[in-house]
């Protein structure tokens, strides 16, 4: 070989390892957020709102911090466990992601759960709301709620306005029967009596057969739980079986009444009256400011899911600044826990014990107002931790 090709070569080998430690130099100056939603399927009302509401928070607050520059990776799961487990593993071995995010229902938050212990890289909840789920993994951190927090309290301001007995409607898998089961514990302990249960399916539930039990129970109420996202066709189903004029009004957590498919169900919906995190309502001028700004963005108006996923990257934010951009999981762990702020949706805080989260909850009434129907809230409960950890 010619001296003038062994210079070459040299060259050409220094040029590389320039490359790869600029390379290394800029992912060490990136931090990778892995963002898991549900795009497609039933879900995927949920996971447009956690999507839109990042993308909302990153213009308005930019996208370095700490002089780190931020990376959103969204991947689409569409509510499968499996999808979520073998994205979670792709992002974090493949993509090098500091952090999971995201996680539409629950059991996809448990299936990312082992991986984020496994690679100590924290998983931000920003919808799922099991009580369990934060026992998983000693990285998991919620910003969304969990349904003991509204069941509980939708349960004792039944039994104390007169309703005597309530039909029950939840979703069969683990948030319906926390919903079900903190529900059940304050109505009846108050003296309120359950006539009727049904479980329904997770996946296209057809809600007909159901409703006409409800309707034949002849309840006051009706106890609800579906998932954000079917709240429309169950709203839908729920009028054409008749029950609006049956008298048998809906009370339950607010998932039903999602704020992002509320207009579209039209006056059966009115008087429904639910115990919840968040409404588009809420009176404060931060959120004003975050419904109008979104109003704005994506020409809808946010739900409660889209407030979680705002929440939950304003947390990685938060974290990262408290760090000074350091970004392996035990310190930002340690940094999330104990964090407060005001929310869109009123004051929340991160519970260090639990790494869950802790806000208010307001019991709402669907309105009417400039011909658009809102929940309107008329009581508030400070400061509600999770009851299922409460009590251990």
């Amino acid at each position: 070989m010619s001296i003038r090709q062994k210079t070459l070569l040299r060259v050409a080998a220094a040029g590389l390892l320039l490359g790869a430690s600029a390379l290394a130099a800029q992912a060490q100056d990136t931090v990778k957020i892995g963002l898991i939603v549900p795009m497609t399927g039933g879900q995927a009302s949920t996971g447009k709102q956690i999507d839109n509401a990042v993308k909302l928070y990153m213009q308005q607050h930019g996208d370095t911090v700490a002089g780190k520059k931020i990376e959103v990776i969204l991947k689409d799961d569409a509510a499968v466990p499996d999808n979520t487990k073998r994205l979670a593993q792709e992002l974090i071995v493949n993509d090098k992601v500091n952090i999971i995010a995201g996680f539409g229902v629950t059991p996809a938050a448990f299936a990312a759960a082992p991986l984020a212990t496994q690679a100590k890289v924290p998983e931000v909840v920003m919808a799922a709301g099991t009580s369990v789920i934060t026992e998983k993994s000693p990285y998991i951190v919620r910003t969304s709620f969990t349904l003991g927090q509204s069941s509980t309290i939708i349960g004792d301001w039944a039994v104390k306005n007169g309703i005597k007995k309530v039909a029950t409607l939840t979703s069969d898998y683990a948030p319906g029967h926390d919903a079900l089961k903190f529900f059940k514990e304050h109505f009846t302990a108050g003296g309120g009596q359950i006539v009727e249960e049904v479980k329904v399916p997770l996946a296209n539930p057809d809600f007909a057969p159901f409703l006409q039990r409800m309707k034949d129970a002849k309840p006051d109420a009706m106890f609800v739980f579906v998932p954000a996202g079917q709240g429309g066709n169950f709203m839908k189903q729920y009028a054409e079986r008749g029950l609006d004029k049956s008298g048998i009004k809906v009370i339950g957590p607010g998932d039903v009444m999602d704020d992002d498919l509320l207009n579209g169900m039209g006056d059966s919906a009115l008087g429904a009256v639910t115990a919840h995190i968040y409404s588009a309502a809420h009176p404060s001028q931060v959120n004003k400011d975050f419904v109008a700004a979104y109003k704005k963005a994506y020409n809808q108006r946010p739900g409660f899911m889209a407030v979680g996923g705002y929440d939950g990257i304003h947390l990685i934010y938060a974290a990262l600044q408290k760090t000074g951009g350091k970004a392996d999981g035990d310190s930002l762990i340690a940094a999330m826990k104990g964090m407060a702020w005001e929310s869109p949706r009123g004051p929340i805080s991160i519970d260090p014990e639990t790494r869950d989260i802790v806000q208010n909850v307001y019991i709402r009434k669907v309105e009417k107002k400039d011909g658009e129907l809102y929940n309107v809230e008329f009581e508030t409960f400070k400061d509600v931790k999770d009851p299922g950890k409460t009590k251990k």
